[in-house]
């Protein structure tokens, strides 16, 4: 199948039906960011402040035709917003978006939904952030938004004025290099900014890419096609669809993947990435793993968009946030989750994850104190 409609789902484009609303009152949860447009990576900077990547709502157009046979349509409508000291403040817009318009069921893909823009956000220090801008399909995906598209598919840092740059073109890259040897097709979503290096994992190119301060890009890892556990009623395999990338304690690279279509369940794992060698699967049996994040006891949170396939319609709080111990064991964390994206743990020792995260406008950060 082709990796157009995988990293589109990976975007965020299969939507279901209804949000659960506001999040019910529970103990030791609280909302600390609300109103966004499709919310997805979350990052603390040194000094304190949480980012959070708004993939926007895409907007009047030009309008294109994706390999799922979407009509998504785009905008500058995406942002960074930031809480810090009490205030939620977007401190970047107009950064492109693309979401489904004019599709035929309006109830599963309600305008503004589903949008591909700013998805990863990484701290790098006091002097910025790095964010991933997605794209979600091949060459021509991308030439058919004229300009626009050329902000697509890369790397861009935002200084601590707001101001931003394109720092490495990743589409590109996978166009020229296609390194799982599939239609070529980049959208690149989890991002990991360290010193001197740059991570990317990118769910259209199946591939975890390093970029080089210079802006270079180089391939890491390729990650392997996922046994289908219906076949023959459905394909014999689906493509990996790498959405996350995290340091873990023992010094090695974690992935987490969504697994493309037909997105069966419990066939997801976190991959453990050494440089040089082939990734190896750390821990398995989860579903639409969008973000991971380790604590400060070796243990790793996983985010699952959503529990059993996700093509819609789905329940409202179909997602979970997932503790996970170093032997692989874990326990759900006990908190209603619709459709989540992204989790990061706090300097404070709290736990934060997004909600409501392909939507547009309902979007929302959740606190969670342990």
């Amino acid at each position: 199948m082709h990796k157009s409609r995988i990293a589109a789902v990976a975007a965020g484009a299969v939507v279901g039906l209804g949000l659960a609303g506001g999040t019910p009152a529970q103990a030791g949860v609280s909302t600390v960011m609300s109103g966004l447009d499709n919310p997805r990576g979350l990052a603390f900077s040194p000094n304190g402040a949480l980012y959070v990547a708004e993939a926007g709502r895409g907007g009047t157009g030009p309008c294109v035709a994706n390999g799922a046979g979407e009509n998504r349509c785009y905008g500058p409508t995406g942002a960074i917003t930031r809480f810090w000291k009490g205030k939620q403040e977007r401190v970047v817009e107009g950064l492109p978006s693309h979401a489904v318009y004019g599709h035929p069921n309006q109830l599963l893909f309600p305008n503004g939904s589903s949008a591909s823009g700013p998805n990863g956000v990484s701290c790098q220090g006091t002097g910025g952030a790095y964010v991933t801008l997605g794209l979600g399909g091949g060459a021509a995906f991308q030439d058919a938004y004229g300009a626009a598209g050329e902000r697509m598919g890369t790397i861009i840092h935002v200084a601590t004025s707001g101001q931003w740059r394109i720092v490495a073109d990743v589409a590109s890259y996978e166009f020229a290099a296609n390194p799982d040897g599939g239609p070529a097709d980049s959208n690149p979503f989890g991002i990991l900014a360290e010193p001197g290096a740059r991570y990317v994992a990118d769910a259209g190119a199946n591939a975890l890419f390093l970029l080089a301060p210079d802006g270079a890009v180089e391939t890491v890892a390729v990650f392997p096609r996922v046994p289908h556990p219906n076949f023959p009623l459905g394909p014999p395999t689906a493509e990996a669809v790498p959405t996350t990338v995290a340091r873990g304690p023992d010094g090695a690279l974690y992935v987490g993947q969504l697994t493309g279509f037909p997105f069966a369940s419990g066939v997801a794992s976190v991959y453990r990435v050494v440089p040089g060698q082939p990734p190896a699967v750390h821990c398995t049996g989860f579903t639409t793993i969008l973000d991971i994040a380790f604590g400060p006891e070796g243990e790793m949170y996983v985010v699952e968009n959503a529990q059993g396939s996700v093509l819609p319609p789905l329940p409202a709080n179909s997602g979970r946030l997932l503790r996970v111990e170093p032997d692989c064991s874990r326990n759900t964390v006990p908190v209603p989750l619709d459709r989540p994206t992204s989790v990061v743990v706090g300097p404070d020792g709290a736990i934060y994850v997004t909600n409501h995260g392909v939507s547009a406008g309902a979007g929302e950060v959740l606190k969670i104190t342990p």
